[in-house]
């Protein structure tokens, strides 16, 4: 199935701008050691000041796998974080989980 990750993003400044909305995500529990955060979409946002806009990402499996140690592409049945940043560092944290069939 796919996931959607919606943000709201707001100018809190006086003058407008573009920033860069990233999704990362963290595969919690996974039988291959993971990267903590892994980018896995961006989109360029315009605002003007005391804009807001809605930010939507769309997650598939084709996101959530990684190739396991007989080099096939799996998707592990799992918990997933999720966070929506400027950068890898900061911004707003959720998860979900991935069940098995």
């Amino acid at each position: 199935g796919e996931t959607r990750v919606t943000v709201e993003v707001t100018n809190t400044g006086d003058r407008a701008g573009v920033d860069v909305v990233q999704l990362y995500i963290r595969d919690v529990v996974a039988s291959v050691t993971r990267p903590v955060r892994q980018l896995r979409g961006f989109e360029r946002v315009a605002l003007a000041s005391g804009e807001a806009k809605t930010v939507s990402f769309l997650l598939t499996p084709k996101h959530l796998g990684f190739y396991d140690h007989d080099m096939e592409y799996v998707v592990e049945p799992g918990v997933f974080k999720v966070w929506v940043a400027r950068n890898a560092a900061e911004g707003v944290e959720s998860q979900f989980e991935v069940i098995a069939d």
